[in-house]
């Protein structure tokens, strides 16, 4: 086994532990909006992980250095579109009226929504 498969099964390894957490979190977490942030970011992270250690094992096992690029081309995707979709689900489970945790101390968002019904600047 040469060094750069290696390289790559340990962020596969690294990756598949970031999943392991987010499922963790979907279980563990109280409300949707906790939940929400542990999956998105243990998943982005996770699957930056193996996407890019399946592109790194490719090219240590012989294959051509395309699979690199196409690797980091799908994870620069994956960073780009899965906070933004995150945040489109969050704020749209707030709009529908799905409550807090009781325990939540902190709401900004439903302070500026107060802040600008009230027509302050």
């Amino acid at each position: 086994m040469n060094a750069v498969a290696a390289i790559g099964e340990v962020l596969v390894l690294i990756g598949t532990f970031f999943y392991f957490l987010s499922a963790l979190g979907l279980i563990r977490m109280p409300d949707v909006y906790n939940r929400m942030q542990t999956s998105t970011k243990s998943a982005t992270l996770g699957s930056l992980g193996v996407i890019i250690g399946t592109g790194i094992w490719a090219v240590g096992k012989g294959y051509s250095v395309a699979w690199v690029v196409q690797a980091i081309t799908v994870a620069g995707f994956l960073l780009l579109t899965n906070p933004i979709s995150a945040h489109a689900l969050i704020r749209g489970a707030y709009k529908r009226g799905i409550p807090l945790w009781h325990g939540s101390v902190v709401d900004k968002y439903g302070e500026h929504l107060k802040h600008k019904e009230g027509g302050e600047e």
